[in-house]
């Protein structure tokens, strides 16, 4: 049984992990701990639904928490608010309350996709920073110097192209900070991009008192495009609950040298069996199409199901493959409400949060017309053709 302890947290500090800070200590800790330890992971609810590239992260809590441990998820309802400059070469724009309330609520459901609700505390920021003044701001922003922040790569190279940082982006490493006191993180984790932020939350605890906290960084998963870290916001995202043909054609759709990235963090398989399927690549044994087809059928297959991913690999065949275009539409029947409860009726969303996404990026068209507004609602009688996209679509009649 203890080796069996010891391979299973070996496992933990070595898979898809891209650095861990006092490793040796960490895995002491694990090994000998009496109590659950407790790993905080803070995520700022900037648009309203989770993607694959999040899932990475998530998959390491689940493992962390198969340990036996805890996982803290800090809602960043103040952060969210300022803007995280991590990996950005410009200004995120400020997000209001209740713009990050309603994101949350989303972000939360999807999260026990991966996580175990049972095993984990759900803290919102504003339940330690909504007493803050500013005496207190002023204590934790004395705790770095203006060299040490600085440092941060991102701000120098703003800087030196002459992009401009505001000032309140530089609040949000102590904000972050010091989410690690208040829940007694005994180790945060999170993508490469963070690591100056996790540092500083180290410095902040010992100044709290508090041991400083360890740190687990995973790779960023490279978005769609081939350029930058997935984003729903720079729209090379795929989300977790995307509709499984959608899932498998943005999949199709990658550049051939993201194989390794993906391989190694969308799916389910070892690293030896990522790395002889890259390995195949490179010699010409796998075509590009045929390695980017077991991709996509991964990723569906994790979403969804299996069985789903079949019929989404025949309808991307039969649509891209074959040039067929959109199929003859269903004719369907629904009750009368918003368009939201339309499209999930007629089963072209797979939820409320998901048809609110496809209206708000202008994808939902009504007979042509642009759907504008998710809350408008349908009347008994009505008849009418709505699109999704270029390929999905419906005739609707509303009762």
């Amino acid at each position: 049984m203890p080796s069996e302890r010891a391979d299973a947290v070996d496992r933990f500090l070595n898979h898809r992990v891209s650095r861990v800070v006092e490793r040796d200590e960490l895995r002491r800790m694990l090994l000998a701990s009496e109590r659950p330890l407790r790993a905080k992971i803070g995520f700022d609810p900037t648009s309203p639904d989770l993607h694959i590239g999040h899932a990475v992260l998530l998959e390491r809590v689940r493992s962390w928490q198969d340990l036996g441990n805890i996982a803290v998820l800090v809602v960043g309802d103040t952060t969210a608010q300022i803007g995280d400059p991590s990996e950005r070469n410009a200004t995120r724009p400020m997000l209001t309350a209740d713009q990050v309330r309603a994101n949350a609520e989303t972000y939360l459901e999807q999260f026990y996709l991966v996580v175990d609700a049972e095993r984990t505390e759900i803290r919102w920021q504003s339940e330690w920073f909504g007493g803050f003044g500013l005496k207190d701001v002023f204590t934790l922003m004395s705790r770095l110097t203006v060299a040490r922040m600085i440092e941060r790569d991102t701000f120098a190279k703003r800087l030196a192209e002459g992009v401009p940082v505001s000032m309140h982006e530089t609040l949000y490493p102590f904000l972050q900070a010091f989410d690690s006191v208040a829940v007694a993180a005994d180790l945060e984790m999170g993508g490469t991009d963070q690591t100056f932020n996790l540092l500083v939350g180290r410095e902040i605890q010992r100044d709290y008192d508090q041991p400083p906290q360890q740190i687990l960084t995973c790779e960023l998963l490279v978005g769609t495009d081939g350029v930058q870290k997935m984003s729903k916001s720079l729209g090379n995202a795929i989300g977790l609950t995307d509709t499984p043909y959608d899932q498998y054609a943005r999949a199709m759709s990658i550049p051939d040298d993201l194989m390794h990235n993906w391989a190694h963090l969308v799916t389910r398989w070892t690293d030896a069996e990522a790395d002889a399927f890259v390995a195949s690549i490179a010699s010409g044994e796998l075509h590009a199409k045929a390695a980017k087809q077991r991709l996509a059928r991964e990723i569906v297959s994790r979403w969804h199901a299996s069985d789903a991913a079949d019929l989404a690999e025949a309808e991307w065949e039969r649509v891209i493959g074959r040039g067929e275009g959109v199929a003859e539409l269903d004719e369907v029947t629904v009750p009368a409400g918003s368009y939201l409860a339309v499209l999930v009726a007629a089963g072209l969303a797979p939820s409320n949060s998901e048809a609110r996404r496809l209206i708000s990026q202008g994808g939902v068209r009504r007979d042509g017309e642009v759907v504008a507004d998710a809350s408008t609602g349908v009347e008994p009688g009505d008849s009418f053709e709505l699109r999704v996209g270029k390929r999905r679509g419906a005739r609707v009649t509303v009762t």
